[in-house]
């Protein structure tokens, strides 16, 4: 019983180690980023385990993936959602936050399906379709700004 405590207590800890490690110990890193759109207007947003805020699902593109590869992965991981249509790609944005390698490409998604509600797990603690007029208020800057670009018509930025 004690050691099943003491996982659940090192395991966040670990994650922010193991996340940290896989930021800075590549050469250029490149991620992906998806706006799911649903019928009624409303995105797809994910929180995280090691991260705090809602943000856009995605993640980092692996060895040998694909863009649409990667963003197919993360989105069933962090979603339970399946593609339809090829998505649109929208943007890729110099993400100097992380490091000065990093970049991210979102793509916006309108025809997908949700075949049930994902279940939350170590990575993803909460998920939730919201109406762009009623983000969370602790959306992070940078799915704020995407918002704004995709539905408000603010310029496209360079930067994440």
């Amino acid at each position: 019983m004690r050691l099943d405590r003491l996982r659940r207590m090192l395991e966040p800890a670990i994650r922010r180690g193991m996340h940290f490690y896989w930021r800075f110990s590549r050469g250029a890193t490149l991620g992906v980023r998806a706006m799911v759109i649903d019928g009624v207007g409303r995105i797809f947003l994910i929180k995280h385990s090691y991260i705090d805020g809602w943000h856009l699902p995605g993640g980092g593109v692996e060895t040998g993936e694909t863009l649409l590869e990667a963003l197919t992965r993360e989105l069933a991981e962090e979603g339970n959602i399946r593609l339809g249509t090829a998505p649109q790609l929208y943007s890729v944005y110099f993400n100097k936050r992380v490091s000065r390698r990093d970049h991210v490409v979102l793509f916006v998604i309108r025809d997908f399906r949700q075949d049930g509600n994902p279940q939350p797990n170590h990575e993803i603690v909460e998920h939730g379709f919201f109406a762009i007029n009623a983000l969370p208020e602790d959306a992070s800057r940078a799915t704020r700004a995407r918002v704004a670009e995709v539905f408000g018509g603010a310029a496209i930025s360079e930067l994440w």
